[in-house]
């Protein structure tokens, strides 16, 4: 059965998302520009929701829109806002930090996963920043640091998933089951299932991923 994660900004779609088949979600707010941290409020209340439910919750710790090279004090932001996420009893967190060329911040990154403390772990699309051969090591890096997935679109989320497919088919094909590639960006429920089909994965992520306006 194809897993679909729902990425839901704040709480108020949540209960129709499960209702309509959204197997995971992930929680953030401000999609208009990428996602950002939820606040405790609504993590709270998310994760009572879906443990009620039996499904997992993965929170984004993101601490503004814009790039991915953050300054000491935006990690320590993040730091604390992945304790807090813990806390308020979230199954995992989504992040991703990056050096000013676009390569995995390992020594951030590193930092990040441990102040997590058996949470799953999720690379997002910071990852599509990176070229190639940088995406290749970040999915050794993620496979021997204990990450579960790496949310991806393949390219830049204005080019439509038809055209990143090829470069999503590579990324799957080299982490050989290693870990699992998580694509996202353009996938909605009219089209998940050909999609997955297509790329070979059991997953798909994306903010219309239900149809919400089903009965």
């Amino acid at each position: 059965m194809l897993l679909k994660e729902a990425c839901l900004e704040n709480f108020t779609d949540l209960p129709q998302a499960i209702h309509h088949g959204a197997n995971r979600i992930e929680l953030c707010d401000n999609l208009a520009v990428g996602g950002t941290t939820p606040s405790k409020g609504v993590i709270a209340e998310a994760a009572k929701y879906c443990h009620e439910n039996k499904v997992p919750l993965i929170v984004l710790i993101r601490p503004r829109s814009g790039n991915y090279v953050y300054t000491d004090t935006e990690i320590k932001i993040m730091e604390a806002d992945i304790f807090e996420a813990q806390a308020l009893g979230a199954d995992g967190i989504s992040f991703g930090a990056l050096t000013p060329d676009n390569d995995l911040d390992l020594e951030v990154m590193e930092q990040l996963s441990a102040a997590a403390g058996g949470m799953q772990l999720v690379l997002h699309m910071a990852f599509d920043e990176m070229n190639f051969d940088q995406q290749k090591q970040a999915i050794d890096w993620a496979v021997n640091t204990g990450f579960e997935r790496i949310l991806t679109h393949g390219g830049p989320l204005s080019t439509s998933i038809d055209q990143t497919s090829a470069h999503l088919k590579e990324l799957v094909a080299y982490a050989a089951g290693r870990i699992s590639i998580l694509p996202g960006g353009g996938i909605t429920a009219a089209n998940a299932e050909a999609i997955a089909t297509d790329l070979g994965v059991s997953q798909v992520h994306g903010s219309k991923i239900v149809d919400l306006t089903a009965e």
